[in-house]
């Protein structure tokens, strides 16, 4: 065998195993597909920073972070004082020096106290500066119920920071859209605010480490149907799914939505969803008062008005504070509540 003849051969194994390697899907819990897509924009951008309480050997409450500290070092992936105004001052701060900081708040409801930084600074310096500075801060936001915790611990406060111009907000729901949403996020020059399902850490699924499936701020059809489209982001898009299968079996077809992105929304599939079924249900885990649920509703009652065989409903977290964990299978929405809505809208 001539030297060309095997050089051709070994370049066509290595060819091969590259394409293989870029192709690769594994089998990951969503904590862990962000945790990979966390370690890969650290490798790809010297510049990406991970700062939070607790996020460093102890990887995170949630264990988002596990081994970057090891792997990066202290002075890329570092724990802060338990100080949420502080942790995106500072972070504002890196940014403006060109670094591209990724701060963790530890649970949703600790948010409010860099409510301030986040709506009046961070959502604001790049308009105040005519576009001469970019905020590239991404605020990951373990979020919503389902943990059987206490208050502060399972809320969904993603409505204060989408009425806010200058923020952008995503949500993924499955490991796939975690690994990828995350880096897509943090490659951003805008301020992202990254909620993450907390009570879908665990849950596995496919991640195409080869391709996205879709960009950043775009919606997804996830199942298709004919009679009812239902939408909802996060842990909803589960809830959303079952209803879907069950009513199925009783011959109802529903076509499930993935919002993705809360700000801005992606309205072109819901609309041509709508004008396809002609009844729209809206879902969510956070209360329906003044809520990204109410704004669906209206924008797509303003876009699709003609196309509309019943009204637009709403399945939503009720007007009240977060209760006992004991009452949470109660406060939140369940595919039972879903298929009422659905029930309500075929009525018509």
């Amino acid at each position: 065998m001539s030297t060309e003849t095997v050089n051709s051969e070994t370049m066509s194994i290595e060819n091969d195993t590259a394409e293989a390697i870029h192709s690769e899907t594994r089998e990951l819990p969503l904590g862990k597909a962000l945790n990979a897509g966390l370690r890969k924009a650290l490798e790809d951008d010297e510049k990406v920073l991970l700062m939070g309480e607790d996020i460093g050997p102890l990887g995170g409450v949630f264990r988002v972070t596990e081994g970057l500290q090891a792997e990066f070092g202290a002075n890329r992936v570092f724990d802060t004082p338990l100080a949420e105004s502080g942790i995106v001052g500072t972070a504002i701060g890196l940014a403006l020096r060109g670094y591209r900081p990724v701060c963790e708040i530890q649970f949703d409801g600790f948010i409010f106290p860099a409510f301030d930084q986040i709506t009046t600074q961070l959502a604001k310096l790049t308009s105040r500066h005519e576009g001469q500075v970019s905020m590239p801060v991404v605020i990951r936001v373990p979020y919503g119920g389902h943990i059987g915790a206490v208050e502060h611990h399972q809320e969904s406060p993603e409505a204060y920071f989408a009425h806010t111009p200058g923020l952008r907000l995503v949500s993924p729901s499955t490991p796939n859209d975690a690994y990828w949403m995350i880096q897509e996020a943090i490659s951003s020059n805008d301020p992202v605010l990254f909620f993450e399902p907390k009570s879908r850490y665990w849950n596995k699924g496919p991640v195409d480490l080869s391709a996205s499936a879709a960009p950043l701020h775009s919606s997804r059809v996830v199942r298709t149907g004919t009679e009812v489209t239902v939408v909802g982001h996060g842990a909803m898009v589960t809830v959303l799914l079952q209803a879907a299968e069950l009513a199925q079996s009783e011959g109802t077809s529903i076509e499930v939505i993935d919002l993705r992105s809360l700000s801005p929304i992606d309205y072109a599939p819901i609309i041509a969803s709508v004008q396809k079924t002609g009844r729209l249900v809206v879902a969510s885990e956070a209360p329906g008062f003044v809520s990204i649920s109410s704004e669906i509703a209206a924008t797509v009652t303003e876009r699709a008005f003609y196309s509309l065989e019943a009204p637009v409903l709403r399945v939503t977290a009720f007007d009240t504070p977060f209760p006992p964990a004991k009452l949470e299978t109660t406060y939140l929405p369940d595919a039972d509540r879903v298929l009422e809505a659905v029930d309500r809208a075929l009525a018509y």
